[in-house]
């Protein structure tokens, strides 16, 4: 197996003829007829050239036409699904299908209609700085990091078949490991030994183009996984897809000599053998703009919080907690409407005697409106406590109410 750096070239750069006839002076060629004759061939080359650059919507240049093998250099979830997305959006893929192969480092990924507040833990992802990401397609929430390898299979929609790209993944994991007792289900899932899930699918259907990509387990931390995909939030109503829970398995607790590299290889080797093209991976740098123009700006627009947060279908919080105070234990009553990722309606009900009803109405008023976001929550919490009046005793009421309602979020 090899690996190159892929030429890609974008129609704003200027090309270089790469015919013998460019380093002859065209002007030197005494004769007519020859000079004619090597005027016409380079006029031709030209066009030819001219219609590889221009046939992908964006400029890719592939010399092969039934298939292309890519992989990235980067383990940075947001810059790897804008791959993805620049793939989908500028490739021309009705005569070409890619296979992209990527890895990230820790990362929760959860699907375009899902509410990251269900499907993890985010108070741990913030403590342990693994980062969470919402992607185009649909499905669920999966865990990433270096012990996960993704492959994302692209085809024209009308090409678009999942469950032959996972018998492509499964028939390149036998030739590796005949041993291996994997399948696919029916969910398009990959199980290892009948029972443990090693591979979840999601899917892009475009206008015209579409994408499947999967998850293949092989030595993925399975306890951050358990940890971090498990919500600690109580009294959330959703209408978000929820994930739908199964055992896990690595591959390589099934066989220990293998290694990454070998399976992406093999998967490499299996895709070019079905579709008839040389097996070489193409290594892609996500942040290359010379290549992949425009491809910074949509991995910044996936890092933003209104879409990582914003796009999670509108919520409802229904919920109580209890704050210990002295000799007294308050039970205090929560109910929000949250859409967009803000606070929408909010009520907060406790005893007047502990916190005077105008500064609790206070609180509210400044929480409608505001993300469902600890930061925000503590910006306005500070603000206000400004203007709280100089009472120690009330001031740590205050206090221990904001961190409480911290935690809902």
């Amino acid at each position: 197996m090899t690996a190159t750096s892929i030429s890609f070239q974008s129609q704003q750069q200027i090309v270089h003829l790469p015919f013998s006839v460019t380093r002859l002076s065209i002007a030197s060629i005494c004769c007519p007829v020859i000079k004619n004759m090597v005027l016409q061939s380079a006029l031709k080359n030209c066009l030819q050239l001219s219609c590889i650059l221009q046939a992908p919507k964006a400029g890719f240049r592939s010399t092969a036409s039934g298939g292309l093998i890519m992989q990235s250099t980067s383990n940075d979830v947001y810059q790897n699904l804008a791959v993805e997305d620049w793939i989908h959006d500028h490739m021309n893929l009705e005569n070409q299908q890619v296979l992209f192969l990527w890895r990230n480092s820790p990362a929760v990924v959860i699907g375009r209609h899902q509410n990251p507040w269900q499907e993890c833990n985010l108070r741990l992802l913030r403590q342990k700085n693994i980062k969470l990401a919402r992607r185009r397609s649909g499905g669920g929430t999966v865990y990433h990091d270096l012990g996960n390898i993704n492959l994302t299979f692209f085809t024209a929609r009308k090409k678009h078949e999942r469950m032959e790209n996972l018998k492509l993944v499964v028939k390149a994991l036998k030739a590796l490991r005949p041993q291996l007792d994997v399948h696919v289900t029916d969910r398009y899932d990959i199980l290892l030994d009948r029972q443990y899930k090693i591979s979840g699918t999601a899917a892009k259907l475009g206008r015209t183009a579409a994408y499947h990509h999967c998850t293949l387990l092989c030595n993925t931390d399975k306890f951050v996984l358990s940890s971090v995909l498990k919500s600690p939030y109580k009294g959330l109503k959703s209408n978000a897809t929820p994930s739908v829970p199964a055992s896990v398995k690595n591959l390589f607790e099934e066989d220990s000599s293998l290694t990454s590299e070998l399976v992406l290889d093999a998967i490499a080797e299996e895709y070019a053998t079905q579709h008839q093209i040389d097996c070489h991976i193409n290594l892609i740098n996500p942040a290359d703009e010379t290549v992949l123009p425009g491809i910074n700006n949509k991995a910044k627009e996936l890092q933003t919080w209104e879409w990582v947060y914003g796009k999670t279908p509108k919520f409802n919080v229904s919920t109580h907690f209890n704050i210990a105070y002295k000799d007294s234990v308050l039970d205090v009553k929560v109910d929000m409407d949250v859409k967009h990722g803000r606070i929408e309606v909010c009520n907060i009900d406790l005893p007047e005697q502990w916190l005077p009803p105008a500064l609790c109405s206070e609180l509210v008023k400044n929480l409608t409106g505001s993300k469902f976001c600890p930061n925000e929550t503590t910006a306005l919490a500070t603000t206000l406590l400004r203007v709280c009046p100089q009472d120690g005793d009330l001031q740590s009421r205050w206090n221990l109410l904001c961190e409480n309602i911290k935690m809902l979020m």
